[in-house]
């Protein structure tokens, strides 16, 4: 019997740790073709789908992230403790993973001089960039990875972290107007509002994607994360069930025989499928919570360490180099997540916890003036 997708979120017992995993595995994958092979070495999902692993794997972690932050939004109600929630989830681990490209890879693989590599310009804003997520993304160091098929790029992954905050900043400011507007009027706005604009963003996506008239990147993940978040707005509404999942899948097979039918397809349908799965199914796949989430570590160590492999091995097919990297960005994640972004993810709490003190301080003095 098909269940509302509120009912499953009743309970953390869920696939998404072991799906971003899957998600962060497929960037390593895809990444390894052009690494080894070059720029414009494709991944063979391209020849079948005309979208490559990693462009899959990147929508599947955009459509989570707006559910799942979404819900963070909406049951904090406070906008302080989810900026605060946000940063650590995203900034400690990041910062970690930076230094570790500019001390460690940077300083065993530069041509140039220690003192010369420290003391140049574009190390420091390799870290500034990096680290904030500001200004963009550098993906140079000084005299690093320039003999290798893909030349230059130290942390090639980090592209999607700037749109990544900027989707936390759209959530948070268009549902605080929302919400603002909503009691002003008294008028129920908030899920109409998201239903347009999932509805918006996807039109514009599939419009943009048959004539170009923005940012593609921009579009379609705005798209995705926008989609994640209606579905959160909407889960009284929304049903999970095989019958539906089933009747996608064979609706994607077929789409499959044209590209610009799959994109379609593809664009309207991923949200749903990913939610089936990361809610439906049961049993020993669900044992997978028990180790931790390990995707945001293999996705920020993948890149660095696939061209430390690289420039280490000339010559290295694609497929071994997947499977190196793969156990190697592993131990860094499985460090990253329990030594790192377990005990910050832990910190969440604090921000209530100082609110209240000073709440409770601030009726005090009160009481006293009074």
């Amino acid at each position: 019997m098909a269940r509302s997708l509120s009912a499953y979120t009743q309970s953390r017992d869920n696939n998404f740790n072991l799906i971003r995993f899957l998600a962060a595995t497929l960037v390593l994958y895809s990444h390894s073709f052009p690494l080894s092979g070059g720029r414009g070495t494709l991944d063979p999902f391209y020849a079948f789908l005309g979208l490559g692993a990693a462009e899959i794997a990147v929508d599947v972690f955009f459509v989570t992230s707006g559910f799942l932050v979404a819900g963070s939004l909406f049951n904090r109600g406070n906008i302080i403790a989810f900026i605060w929630a946000r940063v650590l989830r995203i900034y400690p681990a990041l910062i970690v993973a930076v230094l570790f490209c500019v001390f460690v890879v940077g300083l065993y693989f530069t041509t140039e001089g220690i003192g010369d590599y420290l003391s140049d310009p574009k190390t420091f804003k390799f870290l500034k960039r990096n680290a904030t997520l500001f200004w963009g993304i550098k993906y140079e160091l000084p005299g690093v990875f320039g003999g290798v098929p893909f030349e230059g790029a130290v942390n090639g992954s980090l592209w999607t972290l700037p749109y990544e905050v900027k989707m936390y900043t759209y959530l948070a400011v268009i549902a605080g107007v929302v919400v603002f507007v909503q009691r002003r009027l008294n008028w129920p706005l908030l899920r109409g509002v998201f239903l347009l604009l999932a509805i918006a963003a996807a039109g514009a996506n599939i419009a943009n994607h048959f004539w170009p008239f923005a940012s593609r990147h921009f579009l379609h993940l705005f798209s995705m994360f926008f989609f994640g978040a209606a579905y959160y707005v909407y889960r009284d509404s929304v049903r999970l069930s095989w019958r539906l999942f089933l009747v996608i899948v064979a609706v994607l097979v077929l789409a499959a025989q044209n590209r610009q039918g799959l994109f379609v397809a593809y664009a309207l349908l991923l949200p749903y499928t990913v939610f089936f799965l990361a809610y439906v199914p049961g049993g020993a796949v669900r044992a997978f919570n028990r180790v931790g989430d390990y995707s945001y570590g293999m996705y920020i160590y993948a890149f660095p360490i696939q061209q430390s492999i690289v420039a280490l091995t000339p010559g290295i097919s694609a497929y071994e180099l997947a499977a190196k990297a793969f156990f190697a960005t592993l131990v860094l994640a499985v460090l990253s997540w329990h030594l790192l972004e377990a005990p910050c993810l832990g910190m969440k709490g604090r921000y209530v916890a100082i609110e209240r003190r000073l709440r409770g301080f601030g009726q005090w003095l009160k009481g006293q003036r009074d």
